[in-house]
């Protein structure tokens, strides 16, 4: 991509988007098209193709979605199934009509069977049942590779995935329950260190296996996609039936204990950790094989501690984030 190539990035403000953001920014990206939903609803058939005839971007970044927690998915399953597949349709059509270069998609673990074999890889799409409580996002997320996948077959585009595995960073929604684990551990932590509490109580066993990949990293693998030429892409990401996406994570997990004994050590919480096994672990394993990313040029840079440390840093700093 030229620097100043005209790119819109679609969703610039959650965790994802901004972390897209920044990367663009900091390689020196200088025409980044952003718009807020004030500005264009993705979800609004006629004027996103509006927006696409007047703004003619070169290249499309897709990190707009609907997302939540199980709960949320629990509770709006349609709205997650039905907003999500709208923005989609509205956004990588548009991008074939008006003859975008390259768009990325953003997917998510979730894709894969519930009980995906260890490590994940991209050809255990579609080969057994989701996990039942965000099967609606889930698929919305199939759907949107298998679009991507459809018009580069019909029409030669070349429309690209990356799934990446648990994200965390700056952005992150530190909700005391509507959070991811890692964001919630970080809070109880700090909140239980400055009220002197002598224990921390973390749901579950702390047996179940987590991969979890700082946003920064996640973002820089992105970008390493939309740099490459198209010749580099098209042997693995424009063969089909290869899939037309790829696995982004560390290919390294841990357990929840672990990752609760290294928020605590990062957080500066000396308490004891108890761990109550009457709640729920959750799936036992989600670890995604990461060889295709690795042999397309790309492998993560931070270490989990020094993720979770810049994270609680900017929890610190960003106390409006702790909502």
């Amino acid at each position: 991509m030229e620097k100043n190539a005209k790119i819109f990035l679609a969703g610039s403000k959650g965790l994802v988007g901004s972390a897209l953001k920044r990367c663009l920014t900091k390689s020196g990206y200088t025409n980044l098209i952003t718009p807020e939903i004030d500005e264009l609803d993705l979800t609004n058939q006629q004027a996103v193709a509006d927006f696409f005839a007047a703004q003619r971007p070169e290249y499309v970044m897709l990190a707009a979605a609907k997302v939540g927690g199980i709960h949320a998915n629990n509770t709006y399953p349609a709205e997650f199934i039905y907003i999500n597949l709208v923005i989609q349709n509205n956004v990588v059509h548009n991008s074939w009509k008006y003859g975008v270069k390259r768009l990325l998609f953003l997917g998510s673990s979730c894709i894969y069977p519930k009980l995906a074999p260890q490590p994940m890889k991209e050809e255990h799409l579609l080969t057994g049942l989701l996990e039942p409580t965000n099967e609606p996002y889930a698929l919305a997320k199939i759907a949107g590779i298998k679009m991507c996948e459809s018009y580069n077959r019909q029409y030669g585009t070349k429309f690209i995935a990356v799934m990446p595995t648990n994200l965390y960073g700056p952005g992150d929604n530190f909700h005391p329950e509507n959070s991811h684990v890692l964001p919630a551990l970080i809070r109880r932590f700090h909140e239980a260190k400055l009220a002197g509490s002598p224990e921390v109580v973390v749901w579950g066993s702390g047996t179940p296996r987590r991969e979890l990949l700082y946003v920064e990293d996640m973002a820089a693998g992105c970008l390493h996609l939309m740099e490459l030429s198209d010749e580099q892409i098209a042997p693995e990401l424009l063969s089909y039936p290869k899939p037309c996406f790829v696995n982004l994570g560390t290919g390294e997990d841990v357990t929840i204990r672990e990752l609760a004994e290294t928020v605590a050590r990062v957080v500066g919480f000396k308490g004891r950790l108890a761990f109550d096994a009457s709640k729920p672990d959750g799936t036992p394993r989600k670890l995604e094989d990461v060889s295709r990313a690795h042999s397309l040029g790309w492998r993560h840079t931070v270490s989990l501690e020094d993720g979770i440390a810049a994270t609680y840093r900017w929890y610190l700093e960003n106390p409006e984030y702790k909502r």
